[in-house]
């Protein structure tokens, strides 16, 4: 019997697939966009066809997307991660040349009706191609040299593109969500404490060079680095967004405000409320509580992934679980850091709760692949 032959053998049909779905998997994933739904009523005043209801119509299709995606055979995305991963690098390519422009980026391919941002696209394609990689690669060979430099060129041509947008934030993505399957493959440790020495090494010569007749960055870029760091510095310029979204967050006490009451989002100081600093809207109404129970639903979901995965036994669906669910930890933590002052003001959405179709349409195609390594792991 070949190999593919084997694969069909294995692959539960008919009823088996519903019962075999990771059904508390899918019912926090309903749970979190709940509450997006709620929060864009929110922020639009109570007005539902604003932002809520085009979110919910979004969320059916990417639930209809994640479900069948669920129903396709593991060895099917194995057998296109390359396909996927040239096809995302060929995207990536065309919106170097002929992307739409939007708030001085080139991130998006116009299609009329719709606009695709394949940076998206290619944060699935990577995990998939690299989970594939190490399925393939033995073992014994995954910390040599050789075969540690494959997977880091597959990371750095899209990083490459994606910065020429430019698009720091989502290039740290994919070098983190990468990151993430080298990691879970088995990579050795001292790659990443490498890795992580130049970069403080790097960031050191940087902050070194201001002043400098050698001074690696201009004059507003350490500016930007200083609001960063101080605010208060810029409180009506650089430093803006971030303080009202800290105010909001301090002024939700325990309990919040109470739905609909928050004033830094009703008064409109709040900015990007229905995208980027919609947590800080949810923080400000229902208060640490809220925040805490939207921050207990992530980890619900990644405990829900990681148990999947650690349970697999094929290698492949387990590494491609991992990298998904990395991707998906790596959305609400930056974005929670930026809001709250951690990391800088970079444009992030919530997963889920944010408003926006591209990201969430993908992120639940991500989830749909997760869904088929579940359904079809070896029993």
């Amino acid at each position: 019997m070949s190999y593919l032959d084997y694969k069909v053998a294995q692959t539960p049909t008919g009823i088996r697939k519903i019962l075999y779905l990771n059904w508390p998997l899918v019912f926090l994933l309903t749970a979190v966009s709940s509450v997006g739904f709620l929060m864009l009523y929110s922020v639009a005043g109570g007005d539902i066809d604003r932002w809520a209801r085009p979110q919910m119509e979004r969320f059916a299709v990417g639930m209809v997307v994640m479900m069948a995606l669920a129903f396709v055979p593991i060895w099917f995305w194995r057998g296109i991660s390359v396909a996927a991963y040239v096809g995302c690098l060929l995207l990536l390519i065309a919106v170097d040349l002929f992307g739409a422009i939007g708030m001085g980026a080139q991130r998006w391919i116009d299609l009329g009706p719709i606009r695709v941002q394949p940076s998206e696209l290619m944060k699935i394609a990577m995990v998939l191609v690299l989970a594939a990689y190490y399925d393939w690669l033995d073992i014994s060979r995954v910390s040599r040299p050789l075969w540690v430099l494959l997977p880091v060129v597959l990371i750095m041509l899209p990083v490459g593109l994606v910065l020429a947008q430019p698009d720091l934030g989502t290039s740290v993505m994919l070098i983190a969500g990468g990151g993430i399957v080298m990691f879970a493959a088995g990579v050795s440790l001292w790659y990443f404490g490498a890795v992580i020495a130049m970069v403080v090494g790097l960031v050191t010569t940087v902050m070194k060079s201001r002043g400098t007749d050698w001074q690696l960055l201009h004059d507003y870029q350490f500016r930007r680095i200083d609001t960063f760091l101080d605010p208060t510095s810029d409180p009506l310029g650089a430093g803006y967004n971030i303080m009202q979204s800290q105010i909001a967050l301090g002024s939700g006490g325990w309990s919040g405000r109470g739905f609909m009451q928050g004033t830094q989002s009703r008064l409109n100081f709040l900015p990007e409320k229905h995208t980027d600093f919609i947590f800080t809207v949810l923080a400000e109404e229902f208060g640490f509580i809220g925040a805490m129970s939207l921050l207990a639903l992530y980890v619900l979901i990644l405990g829900f992934c990681l148990h999947s995965a650690l349970t697999n036994r094929d290698r492949f669906a387990s590494l491609l679980t991992i990298g998904i669910a990395g991707t998906f930890f790596l959305y609400f933590a930056i974005n929670m850091a930026t809001v709250m002052g951690m990391l800088p003001a970079k444009g992030s959405p919530l997963p889920l709760v944010s408003y926006g179709g591209t990201a969430m349409i993908i992120l639940l195609l991500g989830f749909g692949m997760v869904q088929s390594a579940h359904v079809h792991r070896p029993r």
